[in-house]
């Protein structure tokens, strides 16, 4: 009889376990919808679908936050590389990872502080800045398109891939700026 109940209650909480999981890859599909780079987003965000749940300002610094990781990888890549071959593309496109990282660390501190009365203006500037950093990331990959070989065909599917999570983390913040400043309240 113990045992009886004892598979039952593990049932149970398998069952529960399962229920709620599946609510989290719902929070985190309909987060991803509005991004062009959904398999990435959601494979790069599943892991705050509890946290963000319905959020959009949540989503956006998840968003946000997901890309400065991995910005910071591919920087310390290519400051690693200027060592070799292609001295001043790589000098130039170091440069424009720093500039990234400047941007999209402002835009995490003002999502991180969004308020109602300013919330325009803040996300606003927010969109300003996570599109420059995106345009950084462009004009990294510019200064290689002509270039060939298997070390830069590496860099440039490393650049390509942030610049995908770039544009997720600024079609989140759109959603956030087409939701306007009443999401804030139900936070």
């Amino acid at each position: 009889m113990a045992q009886v109940k004892f598979v039952s209650l593990l049932v149970l909480v398998l069952l529960a376990c399962l229920v709620m999981s599946s609510f989290g890859d719902d929070y985190v599909q309909d987060a991803c919808s509005v991004t062009r780079y959904r398999d990435l987003c959601v494979h790069s965000l599943a892991s705050f679908s509890n946290t963000a749940k319905r959020s959009p300002s949540k989503w956006a610094r998840a968003g946000v936050s997901v890309t400065i990781r991995e910005v910071k990888g591919v920087a310390r890549y290519l400051a690693a590389l200027r060592r070799g071959r292609h001295k001043i593309a790589l000098s130039d496109c170091v440069e424009c990872f720093q500039d990234t990282l400047d941007n999209l660390h402002r835009s995490l501190g003002v999502l991180r502080k969004l308020s109602v009365t300013e919330f325009s203006s803040q996300v606003g500037d927010v969109t300003t800045w996570v599109s420059a950093a995106l345009t950084d990331e462009d004009t990294c990959l510019d200064e290689f398109q002509e270039q060939k070989g298997k070390r830069v065909r590496g860099l440039i599917n490393r650049v390509t891939n942030v610049t995908y999570m770039t544009s997720n983390a600024l079609a989140l913040v759109n959603r956030l700026a087409t939701t306007g400043p009443e999401c804030l309240l139900s936070n």
